[in-house]
């Protein structure tokens, strides 16, 4: 059982609840069994063990990256603008956010599978972002599913259409390690961190949707 295969294996699942039991199962026996400061002769040694230097290959009959077939991807500038003192806009908002963290799942999955010959650190400290990622998505979904939807039913992820730009740069970043590094993580979703307060702001004025502001 080698850790960058499986990690490659759990990015090319296409189902998010499948995904997340992949990645959280992964992260628990590399915990498990590697201790922090091992080497890679150890990790080899070990029920999970981990090859630096392979090269490995995404199946073919597998989508890179496995997700489900919704949310419908547009274009970053096509992804409507929604007031979030709405039912609609505040679920939308919880949405977008659930659609960065599975994003994030995958980011990370990406950097363990790709890139060979990086210490044992640089595989284990991504897996574990993925792992924590996977929880994010997890809590977010369960939390945009009790929502009130107009409709009477319950929202859920895939209801609200969404963009691909952090994938489109780890694309075009797939045979730069350095490159990839620097805008994907220290970058792009640096500067998603840099919105979190305002997001926050916004769900703290929102706590009843479509109630008066």
């Amino acid at each position: 059982m080698e850790l960058r295969a499986q990690a490659l294996q759990a990015l090319t699942e296409t189902d998010p609840d499948a995904k997340v039991a992949q990645v959280q199962r992964l992260w628990r026996a590399w915990d498990e069994r590697i201790a922090p400061g091992a080497t890679a002769g150890e990790a080899g040694d070990a029920p999970l063990g981990i090859d630096p230097d392979a090269t490995l290959t995404p199946p073919p009959d597998r989508p890179l990256p496995g997700r489900p077939a919704r949310p419908h991807l547009i274009a970053p500038g096509s992804v409507p603008t929604r007031s979030p003192f709405t039912l609609e806009g505040h679920a939308a908002l919880v949405h977008a956010i659930c659609h960065i963290e599975f994003n994030a799942i995958n980011l990370a999955l990406d950097a363990v599978w790709r890139f060979a010959g990086l210490p044992l650190a640089f595989y284990q400290d991504w897996l574990r972002v993925a792992a924590e990622e996977a929880h994010h998505f997890t809590l977010l979904r369960d939390h945009l599913r009790t929502l009130p939807h107009p409709g009477g039913s319950r929202w859920d992820y895939g209801d609200f259409d969404a963009h691909d730009g952090l994938w489109t740069m780890c694309e075009q970043t797939a045979g730069d390690i350095v490159a990839r590094m620097a805008l994907v993580p220290r970058t792009l979703e640096a500067r998603g961190l840099d919105a979190t307060p305002l997001i926050q702001a916004k769900l703290r004025r929102a706590t009843t949707p479509g109630a008066p502001q």
